[in-house]
């Protein structure tokens, strides 16, 4: 019964465009039977937001994103008071009646404003909450999230525990670019993804470009691997791949050569010093490679 689940979800994630592999179907299944978070970690633009965006496609619910970055606070990330509201609450309540007709009411639910941490909590329908790039906020951010994560809940000192009415698929996602907590480790599932084979990347490319020739879309995903292989600033994501797939189908090419590579590179490499070092060491082996029979 299990595996027949977890082969359900890889179907219904392939039904809307992304192809999980075993360990992320898995995982996928587990967020929904357990109920715990994912922490999905790899290099930059091997799928792991799109894992999350498939997931709220496949299973219909909302997607709720919290982007993150560095200095990320609770009232960007969780909720913050309407201070203006309030004011003008204050003012009409001072007319009237004083300060102890108004200091209670002020920090009702009226006077909330939710952010996305909090709309997930606080939502009537379940949803995806997608936490994204968590690396690139600090420890005590993380431990801010401890609660969430744990028992699905929030604390706000004026109202108390606000826990969920419905239960959230929660996806965070890291590039790895320092190490997270322990504690936030073992409050989720892991998953690491890293960037796939070329029979995989095929598979990916003719899933969103099936138009393009099956020559085509195998020089395409040896010369990605080639140009992944070296040390650039920024190697190409899969969704890169795809783009490339597209502007080659466009260009009406037959083979990638030299000239169709020099030509379309920009798709894939995004930085001057990387296009310098991708120009001379790909291109010169493209132009010593024979074209591939039809």
């Amino acid at each position: 019964m299990a595996d027949g689940s977890v082969a359900e979800v890889k179907d219904a994630l392939a039904k809307v465009g992304y192809l999980a592999d075993e360990p992320a179907a898995l995982v996928s299944f587990l967020a929904q039977r357990l109920g715990k978070p994912i922490l999905v970690e790899g290099p930059a633009g091997v799928g792991k937001t799109e894992l999350a965006k498939a997931l709220s496609r496949s299973t219909g619910r909302e997607l709720v994103r919290l982007q993150c970055y560095e200095g990320l606070d609770e009232a960007k990330a969780m909720y913050e008071w309407n201070y203006r509201k309030q004011l003008l609450r204050i003012q009409a309540g001072g007319a009237q009646g004083g300060w102890d007709d108004v200091q209670e009411d002020i920090f009702g639910s009226d006077f909330l404003l939710t952010r996305p941490l909090m709309q997930a909590i606080s939502s009537p329908e379940p949803v995806v909450l997608l936490i994204d790039e968590i690396d690139k906020t600090d420890q005590e951010f993380e431990a801010m999230l401890l609660e969430l994560l744990s028992d699905f809940q929030i604390t706000i000192p004026e109202l108390g525990q606000i826990s969920a009415t419905t239960m959230p698929i929660v996806v965070l996602t890291s590039n790895d670019s320092r190490e997270l907590t322990e504690a936030l480790k073992r409050r989720c599932l892991y998953l690491w993804l890293d960037y796939p084979g070329v029979e995989r990347e095929m598979e990916i490319v003719r899933l969103h470009v099936p138009d393009l020739a099956e020559s085509v879309t195998r020089r395409l995903v040896e010369v990605i691997e080639m140009v992944r292989a070296l040390d650039l600033k920024k190697p190409p994501s899969i969704a890169e791949s795809i783009d490339w797939a597209r502007t080659l189908l466009l260009m009406g090419a037959e083979d990638i050569d030299r000239e169709t590579f020099t030509q379309s590179m920009s798709i894939i490499v995004k930085h001057r010093t990387d296009i310098a070092l991708v120009a001379e060491r790909v291109g010169m082996k493209l132009s010593e490679r024979p074209s591939p029979t039809s």
